[in-house]
């Protein structure tokens, strides 16, 4: 059973075993929720991205990738009047997507951050339709 698992190593040894009950790497970090919407002549992307100020995300644009990062860093600290620390906490948190854009038109997105939300409005390139000539006989 062990060996049908997928991505796992088959060299049937005890490690092996070991690493299916007790696992070492440490699980990925997870991504933010995302929905996409097609309204006809655009694409309406929305990141739920709580807690994030708007200075804390960053969205890139290269080569018809798209990538949203936001990272979050906050401390909080308590001393006694002595200076001792009663308490003293730290979080840290840091996201980040990637996704293809191509078919978008890159000089039409704009982005807004509300309540939480990041609402990206991509708008399709228009297909580039041949001008029609006439040709002269001679």
């Amino acid at each position: 059973m062990f060996g049908m698992l997928p991505f796992s190593r088959n060299d049937d040894t005890l490690f092996d075993l070991f690493d299916t009950f007790f696992p070492t790497a440490a699980p990925a970090a997870p991504a933010f929720r995302t929905d996409i919407r097609d309204q006809g002549d655009k694409f309406l992307l929305e990141a739920e991205l709580p807690g994030f100020d708007k200075e804390e995300i960053q969205l890139d644009l290269k080569d018809n990738i798209l990538t949203i990062r936001a990272q979050h860093k906050s401390e909080a600290e308590q001393k006694d009047e002595n200076g001792t620390w009663l308490r003293r906490e730290r979080r840290m948190g840091s996201f980040s997507r990637t996704f293809d854009v191509s078919g978008i038109d890159e000089d039409g997105i704009t982005a807004a951050y509300q309540n939480g939300i990041l609402a990206l409005t991509l708008p399709k390139q228009q297909p580039v339709v041949p001008a029609a000539r006439q040709i002269a006989i001679h």
